[in-house]
């Protein structure tokens, strides 16, 4: 069956070294991940950005490679053809509150910091301006953090960790305990009509790994550092690291459908 959808996370995935579209994982100059949004273009397949990124963010990168539909802060909400919609459960989005903004109100933020002093802070600047999830980075394990807060009378949320960003520390996400990529990617593929062997999604964190309960099939890039892929029997991995990986990752499914 034809491919109709790719899902692909942007950092560490679409995107190179440095954050670009133009560079390996080793910060060489390529051209193998715009020519992977082109071969998508011909066969008439739409790409779907889903990052943990905030909405700004990824809105200008969906329009940069042309597309109209994103999912923003690791599943809070997607936006298709120019409408918002939030995936925050109970948690919505008031006037004059946001979702970012109740969260913070139950103190589960100042719980982490607090706990994990010296190891857990805000992601400045990139922590600034989000609508929802309440950004961190350091070195905490997830599985701990979550049930320090479900122990705390917190359990509505939840702590993700979205990756490496540099040596011995990760992002992370606080969000209420219902957002999640493949619920995102799951919504989208709903409003689209689009069956899950005609999706494919790359990715490189563990909340990546998960979109694989909802699509066709699923690739992790080389540097992933992921979950247990064995939960799932459509997960591969690429031999090429990042934009490299996401070009690979692209040309099989092309090649195999």
């Amino acid at each position: 069956m034809a491919i109709r959808c790719v899902y692909t996370d942007l950092d560490g995935t679409l995107l190179g070294k440095g954050a670009s579209l133009f560079r390996t994982a080793d910060g060489d100059f390529t051209l193998l991940a715009a020519r992977a949004l082109e071969a998508c273009h011909r066969a008439g397949a739409e790409v779907v950005l889903k990052s943990g990124r905030r909405r700004a963010q990824v809105m200008e990168d969906a329009r940069l490679i042309g597309q109209s539909s994103y999912i923003f802060e690791v599943g809070a909400a997607m936006v298709v053809d120019g409408e918002t919609t939030f995936l925050t459960g109970d948690f919505e989005p008031r006037e004059g509150e946001s979702v970012h903004d109740q969260i913070a109100a139950t103190g589960a933020p100042e719980l982490l910091l607090a706990r994990y002093e010296g190891r857990l802070e805000y992601h400045a600047p990139f922590d600034e301006g989000r609508e929802v999830s309440h950004l961190f980075r350091g070195r905490v394990d997830a599985r701990e953090a979550n049930a320090l807060l479900s122990g705390e009378g917190h359990s509505a949320l939840r702590l993700v960790d979205n990756g490496e960003i540099g040596p011995d520390t990760h992002t992370f996400h606080l969000i209420p305990a219902g957002v999640s990529k493949v619920r995102a990617v799951a919504a989208h593929m709903r409003a689209r009509g689009y069956a899950p062997e005609e999706c494919v999604a790359v990715g490189d964190s563990a909340e990546d790994l998960d979109v694989a309960a909802a699509v066709g099939r699923l690739f992790l890039v080389a540097n992933a550092v992921a979950g247990d892929a064995s939960r799932f029997g459509n997960v591969e991995r690429t031999e090429a690291a990042m934009s490299e990986g996401f070009y690979e990752a692209v040309i099989r499914s092309f090649a195999e459908s």
